[in-house]
């Protein structure tokens, strides 16, 4: 049975099953890793994105703040430049780039290609990379990639290694006590991922004794370990088993030592496509938006995120989503489209 659902696994999409493992070993060696579109790195005496310049106003510490609500927890639109932005377009050179913490591996979201000969970074997080570049730098191509593990999404932006992270992350109240965030810019939720055969029907009690893997860091961990507590998840269901990049998960499911990955049922639906052996199993459980993180006294640069997004939305997001998501998600977008922002921040 091991056997052949590994060969199986392999036969999808360009041989994942063999890339992904490799993409483990990489993780454990390197937490964060400048991927070489920029071709540069810090070096001493450059502003980077943790230096002066950053704009005084703060995001709430969300003493008050509701999960429900806390995508509206941001500042208004505006296309003003400020200390923050001032300090990105004072980079020189090849340095002058918007330095962006990404994923690397998840198919479809921000993954390297292996059949695209530059093995550009390529997804639906990095056309809005792309776009914010274009807009405040006049070049989509001026970033400069990290790749970040899930569970350094937040240690990255606090210690200033980049200017934002735009990795699938979702907005809500204990992040905003360390970090701002944008106006959302998908919509999803969690859902299960487990073998076509397992017995497993979804978020259930066919979960009792299933070892359950999930992102260390993550929502889907949160909420597990928060559902176990007051017994809304079968007390029998193993989640101990927590990994770097959610990524992890899909090989440890592929090795047969876990049953099943909980994670965000957009990054699910790619990783079914990446692995035919597997599926989604049940209907998303919660309901979660992804943003834009920044540093919390950025200000200026999350409302010019904002403003981008307005535009966005407008004329660019549906593109992105039908080259990108629409084979595993499905063409009506509808669902994935979050509704129109309103902004609790306004001065």
């Amino acid at each position: 049975m091991f056997v052949r659902r590994m060969r199986a696994s392999l036969r999808g999409w360009g041989g994942v099953g063999a890339m992904a493992v490799g993409c483990v070993l990489a993780l454990a060696l390197v937490l964060l890793l400048p991927l070489t579109q920029s071709h540069g790195e810090d070096g001493d005496g450059d502003q980077g994105p943790g230096g002066q310049g950053f704009a005084t106003g703060r995001q709430a510490k969300a003493d008050s703040c509701v999960d429900s609500q806390a995508q509206n927890d941001t500042w208004s639109p505006s296309s003003a430049d400020g200390t923050t932005i001032d300090a990105i377009k004072a980079r020189t050179g090849a340095k002058r780039k918007l330095i962006v913490g990404v994923d690397q591996n998840s198919y479809r979201w921000g993954y390297r290609n292996p059949n695209n000969s530059g093995a550009e970074l390529e997804g639906f997080d990095i056309d809005l990379v792309h776009r914010i570049a274009q807009d405040i730098l006049g070049d989509p191509n001026a970033v400069q990639f990290k790749a970040i593990p899930t569970s350094q999404r937040i240690p990255a932006i606090q210690d200033g290694r980049v200017d934002m992270v735009v990795r699938t992350m979702t907005i809500n109240c204990d992040r905003l006590k360390d970090v701002a965030f944008s106006a959302p810019y998908f919509k999803t939720g969690q859902q299960v991922l487990a073998p076509k055969s397992s017995s497993i029907t979804g978020y259930n009690s066919t979960l009792a004794h299933k070892k359950i893997c999930t992102a260390a860091g993550s929502t889907a961990y949160a909420k597990l370990d928060a559902d176990k507590k007051s017994g809304k998840l079968v007390a029998s269901a193993d989640i101990s088993t927590t990994v770097p990049s959610q990524l992890d998960c899909l090989v440890r499911l592929q090795l047969g030592e876990v049953d099943a990955v909980v994670t965000d049922g957009a990054l699910a639906a790619s990783q079914a496509a990446q692995d035919p052996t597997v599926e989604l199993k049940g209907a998303a459980f919660t309901t979660e938006y992804y943003g834009v993180a920044m540093k919390q006294d950025a200000t200026d640069l999350v409302r010019r995120v904002n403003q981008i997004l307005v535009d966005y939305r407008a004329d660019g997001w549906q593109a992105s989503y039908d080259k990108w998501l629409s084979a595993t998600l499905g063409t009506d977008s509808s669902a994935s489209k979050p509704p129109a922002p309103q902004y609790l921040r306004t001065s």
